[in-house]
């Protein structure tokens, strides 16, 4: 049977491609940029066992590593940088077709320059890759880490990112308003509390707390009481406690531990496991050297039963604010 009305997937659906951009010399990732790319590179293979990888790229000389993986698309378009997650398309589903929503990218506020990554989604489109599909663009400011689809008519997400004035500068009505609209989404679950030190996207909900289901939802656990974020992460498990599904049921919550600080030239980074990534029948995990690593992926391993649990050690890109789900996005089974 068809679904006739626009549809929020959620992640671990089955997906098409998984769209990643390869750092370059002319972005901040040029003090390590040899190591990133090898990472990067690291990345995309791992993704590669499983489905296929879209690389965007603009130096070809960055991408010759990957040029006999028959499984990687290596496309030639330049990038600001390499966070894919929030300035490319957001995949829905109508009519068991995938239309695709491109929102205006502004760079977390204008803190970078962002005039290549806003184009990514129209160029990339222009391809042709992705046949029998639709591109919508929206004439509002969203990032796709900013906001978390339960794929059964829920997003999640935190009034410090969408709120700040340096994006939209509206209500939380008008906000609550157009994200229904844009999504068809029946309920905006907002969180007030909740942050990272080192996090420069205004607190994004892809380090805080994410669906693994339509029902459950995997959240970041401090238990060290003499870390900074013990009291903001307390107060956002029991928001998350207090939260109701489309049938006024409580969300099955699984506390994930909370990375020992990581810090790159005295600088404490946004490490966090809830970063994780959902391609076909596996799930990369962020891992930082930390004992907490195991922990972690028993803990994932006990969720996602049927997939693959695969770590990836991610402390080269934490050095740039973000990890795994923050580099990627994914796109839907066309």
């Amino acid at each position: 049977m068809q679904n006739k009305e626009l549809r929020f997937i959620g992640e671990w659906e089955k997906q098409s491609y998984t769209i990643l951009a390869m750092p370059h010399i002319d972005s901040d990732w040029s003090e390590y940029l040899i190591e990133a790319q090898d990472k990067m590179i690291r990345f995309a293979k791992e993704i590669a066992r499983f489905q296929k990888v879209i690389m965007l790229y603009k130096y070809e000389k960055d991408i010759k590593k990957l040029k006999n993986n028959k499984q990687i698309l290596l496309i030639n378009i330049a990038t600001n940088d390499t966070w894919c997650r929030d300035f490319c398309m957001i995949s829905c589903k109508k009519n068991n077709k995938i239309v695709f929503l491109d929102f205006v990218f502004n760079a977390w506020g204008m803190k970078y320059p962002a005039y290549l990554d806003n184009q990514v989604s129209r160029k990339l489109f222009a391809t042709n890759i992705f046949k029998n599909t639709k591109l919508k663009s929206k004439h509002f400011i969203l990032e796709g880490g900013s906001i978390d689809s339960n794929g059964n008519g829920i997003i999640l997400t935190t009034s410090t990112c969408l709120l700040e004035k340096n994006r939209n500068n509206i209500s939380k009505e008008k906000i609550t308003k157009k994200l229904k609209k844009y999504f068809n989404v029946k309920k905006i679950l907002w969180l007030d509390n909740g942050y990272l030190s080192g996090d420069d996207t205004d607190c994004h909900i892809d380090n805080l707390a994410r669906f693994v289901d339509k029902n459950t939802i995997c959240y970041l656990k401090c238990y060290d009481e003499n870390d900074e974020h013990f009291h903001a992460l307390n107060k956002m498990e029991n928001e998350l406690k207090k939260l109701k599904n489309l049938d006024n049921k409580s969300f099955s919550l699984i506390p994930i531990p909370m990375p020992k600080a990581v810090f790159y030239k005295n600088k404490r980074l946004p490490a966090s496991y809830i970063n994780f990534l959902f391609i076909n029948n596996a799930l990369l995990v962020p891992i930082f050297d930390d004992e907490n690593d195991k922990i972690a992926i028993n803990i994932f391993k006990k969720i996602c039963k049927d997939r693959e649990i695969i770590p990836i050690d991610s402390r080269i890109f934490l050095r740039q604010g973000g990890s795994l789900h923050c580099l990627s996005m994914n796109v839907a089974k066309i």
